[in-house]
């Protein structure tokens, strides 16, 4: 055995012991739905200029938002609550102290405003003239302040930030177009004044306080002012000072005052017994993922399950390193991971297979190095769309999409070091002793395999039947939008708002007895959460409902929790709202796009036309089962949505990779569709290992997940059966048809480096 194999090996236990040593001493950020957090209630006071209405509310949701995320909070809600409420939902704040002080910094009135600044005054003296201000500053002196320049509703971003070659943290601010034209006049007309000199300062206030007044900078010309649209606020501060201001700027103007008039803490919206039976799903399903690799794969089986066993540590330490929050559409990120580590551990081992039957004097190492090699071009494809999807999610999208976007990259990062490090390392060291070399069949690597070799030998004609295939496909995709139609989309409270409901009972009972309390009025797809501590407070979150159906939750509750007291009983708007759907849409229309564009540079256009339609077409059939079925469309769809679209791609790309590898070393006078077709067949194997391998954790998912789980395990299997078909049935077919068209070179691509002029070569 090699010296490098051991040294390998020897990195590869040193990485695993540091993500250990992260996974144990770093506590992971869990999301509303998995933890709990704080749940605030606003008051909107209004003005006789700007009334507390729905419409002014909703501005407000959009600044406050700003604000919530510039405290670091990730995967929080902001709703509206009847007509001047708003709801503020903060995940992991689970203490009366930490709960106090993120309601302080959210309920600030925030008008925030920019003055050019006159002279230092007197703490009790008189403006000098009217719409002039004395205030206190941050400095510790009193201003006195002209009228307001710059509002905040003019400022776009800002944020804490370290320069390059600096250690000094400062306050990046960035302002629309009005805003930086007025900020370059007023900062020109104060860099007229000399250093010291308190007209030279700069005073931004919030709520009648001077939060900062920075000198102008003397390297600023008169008249001329700082442009660009862009400034830095200096000041020594720390990390946390230049994060605590930049959150109180990035918060803006908020159109309405809020007062704070309720605040408390609240359970996880799935449950204690929903997410134990996730995590006893996921184990069982990876155990029986790892037993079914090792009955296919044998040694080299018993070896990847050992590196797929890894991802999880892998991808857990990634997680609590970066901070990231983990929601259930995370956890629909790493389910989807999962199934990449196990692709590109069955890919190789098909292409050693092949390797070994065709050569199979060269040994089991040859075989094996060669099945990575080959297996190379397609894992990295699938990989690269999929993380280009999940960057452009992450960039675009917001709540639940801009998590799944974070978790999905950590998934395929730590996917790709489980399959393409660790794997290797593990299975080089399976195969290189001598009693496996005498003995090749328990390496699971000498053979092709029966369902292989069954269609090695029968050869299906599936290409050739495209037009039948097809038929199918639309006709599925009629009936799938004739569900859509005619039954409509059953959109959960996240999308179109409904009612919070706040009970107290007499008797103590459990979350999990609320909820099934509320299962058995009717309402199965309620969040249920406990309220404040103890278990005779809940929190019931419902669609639009009538009184009549309001009573019966009373009533079943009632039967086992005693006298029920309606604390509150309040309209709330959508936290998946309008904005949050067309960013989506926005998301996931670039996404596509990015694909599209990738496949088109790495294969052809019509390669990467053929993966959207494909894609296209899973979302849909999945939507329209959906719509016929009467499921919710929520937060927990959205989640598996975005996972079908990637299982879909990554199939397609496999299935693509063999077309082109064929197509290219095909002969004058052979036809594109019988090499699609052979490049169907061959890869057969592989989709079937695949798909069972990541069924076996969906399945125990469905099974053991939970009223709550099961939903999203269900629209995941069927978009895995029908991403794999697909691949094989769609995609392909409609390849084949564009080829003739736009035909596809023979003509493998490869970059020509030139050696020197004078030597006359090309090497």
């Amino acid at each position: 055995m090699s010296r490098g194999v051991w040294i390998r090996f020897i990195l590869v236990l040193g990485l695993l012991a540091g993500c250990a040593a992260l996974a144990v001493n770093v506590k992971p950020n869990l999301g509303l739905d998995l933890k709990g957090g704080a749940q605030f209630v606003f008051q909107a006071e209004g003005t006789e200029e700007t009334p507390a209405t729905a419409e002014n509310v909703d501005k407000t949701l959009s600044v406050l938002n700003q604000r919530v995320n510039a405290l670091g909070v990730a995967e929080s809600n902001v709703i509206r609550q009847g007509e001047d409420r708003i709801l503020v939902e903060l995940p992991g704040v689970t203490s009366d102290e930490e709960a106090q002080n993120a309601e302080e910094q959210i309920g600030q009135t925030a008008k925030l405003t920019i003055h050019e600044v006159l002279a230092t005054a007197q703490p009790d003296a008189k403006p000098s003239k009217k719409g002039n201000e004395v205030l206190p500053s941050d400095q510790g002196d009193t201003l006195e302040v002209g009228p307001t320049v710059i509002q905040g509703d003019e400022i776009t971003g800002a944020s804490s930030v370290q320069r390059q070659n600096s250690v000094d943290w400062v306050v990046a601010i960035d302002f629309n177009g009005k805003g930086g034209d007025t900020w370059a006049d007023i900062t020109g007309k104060a860099a007229c004044n000399p250093s010291g000199d308190p007209k030279r300062r700069i005073a931004i206030v919030l709520d009648g306080e001077v939060i900062s007044s920075p000198e102008v900078n003397t390297g600023v010309g008169c008249d001329v002012g700082i442009r660009g649209g862009s400034t830095d606020i200096t000041g020594s501060f720390t990390a946390t000072e230049s994060k605590d201001l930049a959150a109180l700027i990035e918060g803006g103007s908020l159109p309405l005052e809020l007062k704070a008039i309720s605040d408390r803490l609240v359970g996880p919206s799935l449950g204690a017994a929903a997410i134990d039976a996730s995590i006893e799903a996921g184990i069982i399903g990876i155990i029986l993922t790892g037993l079914f690799i090792i009955l296919v794969y044998r040694l080299v089986g018993f070896a990847a399950t050992i590196a797929l066993s890894s991802y999880a540590l892998l991808a857990y330490a990634m997680l609590v390193g970066l901070g990231s929050t983990l929601t259930l559409p995370g956890l629909a990120g790493f389910v989807l991971a999962i199934g990449m580590a196990i692709d590109a551990n069955v890919l190789v081992f098909e292409r050693a297979r092949e390797e070994y039957v065709a050569y199979p004097s060269a040994g089991l190492r040859r075989a094996l190095a060669v099945g990575f090699n080959k297996a190379w071009s397609a894992i990295i494809d699938s990989n690269v769309t999929t993380l280009l999807a999940a960057g452009l999610l992450f960039f675009l999208g917001s709540g639940p999409i801009k998590g799944f976007g974070v978790t999905l990259t950590i998934g395929v990062v730590a996917s790709m070091i489980s399959a393409l490090i660790i794997a290797r390392v593990l299975c080089d060291l399976a195969v290189a002793n001598k009693p496996v070399a005498e003995h090749p069949a328990i390496s699971g690597l000498s053979h092709l395999g029966k369902v292989r070799t069954w269609l090695d030998r029968k050869n299906p004609q599936i290409v050739q039947k495209r037009n039948v295939w097809l038929s199918i496909s639309a006709a599925a995709l009629v009936l799938a939008v004739t569900g859509i139609v005619t039954q409509g989309l059953q959109l959960g409270v996240e999308f179109t708002g409904g009612r919070q409901l706040d009970y107290s009972v007499s008797k103590d009972i459990s979350v999990d007895q609320a909820r099934e309390a509320v299962a058995a009025a009717g309402f199965p797809e309620a969040v249920v959460q406990t309220a404040d501590t103890g278990d005779t407070a809940f929190t019931v979150r419902v669609p639009t409902i009538s009184n009549d159906e309001e009573q019966k939750i009373e009533d079943e509750l009632g039967k086992i929790g005693g006298t029920v007291d309606k604390v509150d009983d309040q309209t709330i708007g959508a936290s998946l709202g309008k904005e949050l759907r067309n960013n989506a849409l926005i998301a996931f229309g670039v996404a596509f796009l990015a694909q599209l564009l990738y496949l088109a540079v790495r294969f052809k256009w019509t390669f990467g036309v053929s993966a959207v339609i494909a894609m296209a077409h899973d979302v849909i059939l999945v939507t329209g089962l959906f719509a016929w079925l009467q499921k919710p469309i929520d937060g927990i769809f959205l989640a598996a949505a975005m996972t079908i679209v990637g299982l879909s791609v990554n199939d397609t790309v496999v299935v693509f990779d063999r077309i082109r590898e064929r197509w290219w070393a095909s002969k004058p006078d052979e036809d594109f569709m019988d090499v699609a077709n052979k490049a169907n067949v061959e890869t057969i194997p592989r989709t079937v290992n695949t798909g069972l391998g990541a069924m076996f954790i969906l399945a125990a998912l469905a099974i053991l997940g939970g009223d709550s789980l099961q939903d999203f395990a269900i629209a995941l299997l069927v978009g895995l059966v029908v991403g794999t078909f697909s691949s094989v049935f769609v995609a392909t077919p409609l390849l084949t048809y564009m080829q003739p068209r736009f035909p596809m070179s023979r003509v493998k691509r490869e970059k020509v480096v030139r050696a020197p002029e004078d030597s006359g070569a090309v090497v």
